[in-house]
């Protein structure tokens, strides 16, 4: 094993200086409040969507379910869990039998009494390319606002390309640069 580091955006968004738009799902799709119950669907959504990806070499636990299992225990069980801003987006064509796919999930955290901070926004890569994203963001953002919520930030790791595009097409711009070192595992030559 060796020591990588891993360049990490902290973007903000700050609602007195933007307009955000009501957020839109194609047909089919819907978005599911936080519940209690629901806690076990969001980190398998979680896991499906970051198992594969940059971000489960810098944070080890998004890269097997029983590390997002544990990290939803901890988000949820928070004193500062927004479940305004926390939600699923579950796909169920008409005609088809209820539970349904869950393809994205999203979750909010209070920083201080009018600074938020999202966690964890996820989509499916089967269902990427349609829009949720930018969707479960917007929905989210709304829940934190009615929170009494001012600003909200989150991180981005710098080489996830699409989603720093996406927050800044929606008014998150870049307010430091950070590092993150992480434990990876180093080829080994013969």
């Amino acid at each position: 094993m060796g020591l990588s580091y891993f360049r990490r955006f902290r973007m903000e968004i700050d609602f007195e200086t933007v307009d955000l738009p009501e957020p839109t799902l194609a047909e089919g799709f819907r978005f599911l409040n936080w519940h209690p119950s629901l806690q076990g669907r969001h980190a398998f959504v979680k896991f499906e969507s970051f198992r594969s990806e940059i971000d489960s070499r810098v944070f080890r636990c998004l890269g097997e379910y029983s590390g997002c299992q544990r990290l939803m225990g901890e988000i949820a069980g928070q004193r500062s869990f927004i479940p305004q801003s926390t939600w699923l987006i579950n796909y169920c064509p008409e005609g088809e039998s209820e539970p349904g796919v869950d393809c994205g999930t999203i979750q909010g955290l209070a920083q201080g009494r009018v600074l938020g901070s999202i966690q964890n926004v996820g989509i499916v890569p089967d269902f990427r390319g349609l829009g949720l994203g930018r969707a479960i963001v917007l929905q989210s953002l709304i829940g934190f606002r009615k929170s009494g919520m001012r600003r909200v930030y989150l991180e981005v790791t710098a080489d996830n390309s699409p989603a720093v595009q996406l927050y800044r097409s929606l008014g998150f711009r870049l307010m430091r640069t950070m590092y993150k070192a992480a434990e990876v595992e180093v080829a080994q030559v013969c």
